[in-house]
């Protein structure tokens, strides 16, 4: 009985890792995802989420198979769906799921995981580094699903996500096309700005600076 429990918890764990390695979710939200989940009841959901975060790093490694891959990303949103069907308020799931349907190309239906997650009360398993990921995601997705109807929405989503998660180069930056959008150009300085504080080797943030008319940019 304790093998048993060890060796699910290692497949948790490496499930873990495969997914944020393959999806480039930061690292640092790995910490406060395992300490919850190996602390939380419902081991069998956390088998079928471990599978499906398995089964989605194999899909994004088989670019040269796509239908191999697209059969692969099926099967990842029927494990994360296994796993809300047990415990319905685990955002990670929820995540994973949208990573999975993004994968596919269903941005509508990812988005709506995106929402699922960060909704009450699943959010409430999410950190605060969590958090600000999650909506820098969902922004991200918001402004791939209607670019010009979501902007605003999206605005919304990544200053709090900035705030929540500082450390975010690709959220700043694509604050800084937002602000862009909407023509608030020393707005969308200042997010580029940011973008390289954290990153001076960001070339999303240079080009936009470039863009702006930004001096002393190398």
């Amino acid at each position: 009985m304790v093998w048993d429990i060890l060796v699910q918890i290692f497949l948790l764990l490496l499930g873990l890792l495969m997914l944020f390695s393959a999806t480039g979710l930061p690292r640092r939200a790995l910490s406060g995802l395992r300490h919850r989940l190996l602390n939380r009841a419902g081991i069998q959901a956390k088998r079928h989420f471990v599978l499906g975060a398995q089964l989605l790093a194999r899909a994004r490694a088989a670019p040269a198979n796509r239908a191999a891959a697209r059969a692969l990303a099926k099967d990842a949103i029927a494990e994360a769906d296994k796993a809300l069907s047990i415990d319905p308020k685990d955002a990670a799931s929820h995540i994973l799921k949208a990573l999975a349907l993004e994968f596919q190309g269903r941005k509508n239906a990812a988005l709506k995981s995106i929402d699922a997650a960060l909704a009450h009360p699943a959010v409430k398993t999410l950190s605060d580094r969590e958090r600000g990921d999650s909506l820098f995601k969902r922004a991200e997705l918001r402004m791939e699903v209607n670019r010009r109807r979501r902007v605003d929405s999206a605005v919304e989503d990544l200053v709090e996500s900035v705030r929540l998660s500082p450390e975010n180069v690709k959220a700043y930056c694509l604050l800084g096309e937002c602000y862009e959008q909407r023509e608030e150009r020393e707005a969308a300085r200042k997010a580029y700005g940011e973008a390289r504080r954290v990153d001076p080797s960001s070339v999303a943030a240079r080009e936009g600076l470039i863009r702006l008319g930004a001096t002393g940019v190398l």
